[in-house]
């Protein structure tokens, strides 16, 4: 009975993970990208106003976004860089 329970919390595990990085990385991308197209409002006049929320918002979004990509390819190259250049990352030794 401990095995199946530690199956199905290793299951959970990573099925929460496959969520977070398949749909909630996508998403705060898009959610990026929607909130930069919106951050230069052209009125009627012709005039064109900056919507800082909408450009701060954005930017937020994206550097999640850059952060996440970058540590999940230090992730896979853990062990080329521990091995060729002595830099130890996520705890490989």
């Amino acid at each position: 009975m401990s095995t199946l329970l530690t199956q199905l919390r290793a299951l959970f595990d990573v099925t929460l993970a496959a969520l977070v990085l398949g749909a909630a990385v996508p998403m705060l991308f898009a959610l990026g990208v929607r909130w930069w197209s919106g951050a230069e409002v052209t009125g009627p006049d012709g005039t064109v106003r900056r919507n800082p929320v909408a450009l701060a918002g954005a930017c937020l979004c994206l550097l999640i976004v850059l952060t996440v990509v970058v540590a999940g390819v230090l992730f896979v190259a853990k062990g080329f860089l521990s091995d060729r250049l002595g830099i130890h990352l996520f705890g490989e030794s």
